[in-house]
């Protein structure tokens, strides 16, 4: 899939944290910001995304009950934290430390196979 295709949902707990955003589309992403747990639940009711990446301005609690809330909106979407303590997190899909560079964000994206047949990977598990 392209990257032109591929919807984030960007989450941070503050505005002033946003600059990864402007990041994400330089990068080629399709990026729509929700600043707060409320604000990135009403656009998950409201719209699909391929990816969510809950920033490190998250607080723990929000990093810890939106996961749930992304698989409950699509089993498909990805989740993707930014702070270490998502690792222990059931539905999180991936995670690295707060302060990895964005070019570390982005080649763990990269890695994530978003968009990628899950039918067509299952297939060739079997032979």
């Amino acid at each position: 899939m392209a990257k032109a295709k591929l919807m984030i949902l960007y989450g941070e707990g503050d505005g002033g944290v946003a600059e990864l955003a402007t990041a994400f589309q330089k990068a080629g992403y399709s990026v729509q910001e929700a600043i707060g747990r409320k604000s990135a639940e009403e656009a998950l009711k409201k719209s699909k995304f391929d990816l969510v990446v809950l920033g490190s301005s998250m607080s723990r609690n929000d990093r810890h009950h939106l996961p749930y809330m992304v698989k409950k909106a699509n089993a498909e979407t990805k989740v993707f934290v930014l702070h270490a303590d998502g690792s222990r997190h059931p539905y999180v899909d991936a995670c690295v430390d707060t302060g990895t560079s964005m070019e570390s964000i982005l080649h763990k994206i990269e890695d994530m196979n978003l968009g990628a047949p899950a039918k067509a990977a299952a297939a060739g598990a079997g032979k």
